[in-house]
């Protein structure tokens, strides 16, 4: 390891990425500022939130991760089997999903070798981004929690948002949620709060002979000491004075939204995130599941290709052919009966090889290469292939 480097900031970003110099922000059309701030994660920290963050992420991470074409064979071997040194593909694509809901911005920044070569990715949660220009370039420009600032141009990092308005590279704010987590965050800390009240015992009275208002204070406060606390000995008994009168307990009621209001709360936060609650008890059905594949599984598949292909390859090697292709098996959200018709209908027509048949049912692939063949059942023929003799072509005439 060179001895300059010290930590992942210095093996992410080179000591070049933070020596540059700035002009200013980068002129866009709108006249809103390309920056954003981090929120350090408010929305992550409410409950149900957090579940649906954490249900799309973890069927993001089913996602596959390749690099097609030949213009970067180095790459190619580096990140098969995870995107950098300090990452696995699930991790990278865990935290990428989440970074992305929390923040609606997710940047990648390229990981680069000694010769400026991309042989990695990583995704950054920097507490504030803009676009600079730099002689004329853009460049995204990043603050950390510890103070220290980095840059690197603007062509070669990523950038995946969602709900993109104002800005002309970032995507807005959580502010639309922020009424429904407020109502969620009050509806919990009634719940809390008429748990204390339960076990609280409170009485009104009216006392005579007391004109004052600091011996009324004394009085309440010697009359609690002596009834309720742990030390009094009364077995619960309370015992009044003559001077009290008209003595009746206070019972606080917490208000609690009721079942209808609960659900319009939460059907506020299913609409945002796309998911609902048999999705996230794991009692959704194989059309729900392909649902949710095809409303937010799919887009952060194809926004996450083209982030990545963009990041690696230039225009002239993207016409030729080469791409970061991010692909999902969808009937991994089948169910098993449809797993089982579909294997057996494709597979009998030699349309999918033995071992995509044995990923369905999440099986290892077969040694040899023997799983790299495809069962064809015996009744099935090309046409034009010989058949044997006393059966018909598909003209009708007898071979």
């Amino acid at each position: 390891m060179r001895g300059d480097i010290t930590g992942l900031f210095e093996k992410i970003f080179r000591p070049k990425a933070a020596a540059v110099t700035q002009d200013g922000f980068w002129k866009t059309f709108t006249a809103y500022q390309p920056q954003f701030y981090t929120v350090e994660g408010q929305v992550y920290e409410i409950l149900l939130v957090r579940a649906a963050i954490d249900f799309r992420a973890r069927q993001n991470t089913k996602l596959k991760v390749q690099i097609r074409g030949s213009a970067n064979d180095r790459l190619r071997t580096l990140v098969q089997h995870k995107p950098s040194e300090w990452q696995t593909w699930y991790k990278f694509l865990y935290r990428v999903s989440t970074i992305l809901d929390v923040q609606n911005n997710c940047i990648i920044v390229p990981i680069l070798d000694d010769l400026g070569r991309v042989c990695g990715y990583y995704p950054i949660l920097p507490s504030s981004t803009s676009i600079v220009n730099v002689d004329g370039e853009p460049f995204l420009k990043w603050t950390f929690s510890d103070g220290r600032q980095a840059a690197i141009e603007l062509k070669r990092c990523g950038i995946l948002n969602k709900y993109q308005y104002l800005s002309d590279f970032f995507g807005s704010d959580n502010k639309a949620l922020d009424s429904t987590m407020n109502l969620i965050s009050i509806n919990e800390q009634n719940i809390a709060e008429a748990v204390k009240q339960s076990a609280t015992f409170r009485f009104m009275a009216r006392v005579s002979n007391f004109t004052k208002a600091e011996d009324l204070k004394k009085e309440s406060q010697r009359f609690s000491a002596e009834n309720f606390s742990s030390e009094n000995g009364n077995g619960g008994m309370l015992l009044f004075p003559s001077t009290f009168t008209d003595i009746k307990q206070v019972t606080a009621a917490a208000y609690n939204v009721d079942k209808a209001q609960l659900e319009l709360i939460q059907s506020n936060v299913f609409s945002y995130f796309g998911v609902n609650e048999k999705l996230l008890q794991s009692l959704a059905t194989a059309d729900e599941l392909d649902g949710f594949f095809n409303c937010c599984v799919e887009p952060f598949e194809i926004q996450l290709s083209e982030t990545l292909t963009d990041m690696t390859f230039s225009a002239r090697e993207q016409s030729a052919g080469n791409r970061v292709d991010v692909t999902a098996n969808r009937l991994q959200y089948a169910s098993l009966s449809q797993r089982i018709e579909m294997a057996r209908e494709l597979g009998d027509r030699g349309m999918i090889l033995r071992d995509e048949i044995r990923e369905l049912f999440n099986l290892a692939p077969l040694p040899d290469g023997i799983g790299q063949t495809a069962p064809v059942r015996g009744e099935y023929y090309n046409v034009g292939d010989a058949r044997p003799t006393g059966e018909e072509d598909y003209d009708g005439n007898e071979q």
